[in-house]
């Protein structure tokens, strides 16, 4: 696996594992050295994470991603993907939070229909 990035649920959890490491008391370049063990990491990439432990704390750990097909009117998409262009995000995070807040107001009873 050398040279491939982590994913973001490996460096969460490669961080979560840091921060428990940190309170448990041992010291910084123990949890690094603990890390890069459990991890088969370079010293140096573990202490990057026990780095971003201190600052930080723990992470949540994302869930995976699955993809699935959504037609939507030409128009629509076209606005959705001017208005994720222009605000620097991805068409899936857009949706995703869209799609969120709706499953909390149907939650809350508030689904407006």
């Amino acid at each position: 696996m050398r040279g491939e990035r982590a994913s973001a649920e490996q460096q969460a959890h490669r961080v979560n594992a840091a921060a428990e490491l940190l309170s448990s008391g041992q010291a910084v370049a123990e949890a690094a050295r603990h890390l890069a063990q459990r991890y088969r990491l370079s010293e140096r990439q573990a202490r990057r994470y026990v780095e971003r432990a201190q600052q930080q704390g723990r992470m949540s750990v994302p869930q995976p991603s699955a993809a699935f097909t959504v037609k939507l009117p030409a128009g629509m998409l076209g606005r959705l993907r001017s208005y994720a262009r222009d605000s620097g995000r991805t068409l899936s995070g857009i949706v995703s939070q869209a799609i969120e807040e709706l499953l909390e107001r149907v939650r809350a009873g508030s689904d407006g229909g």
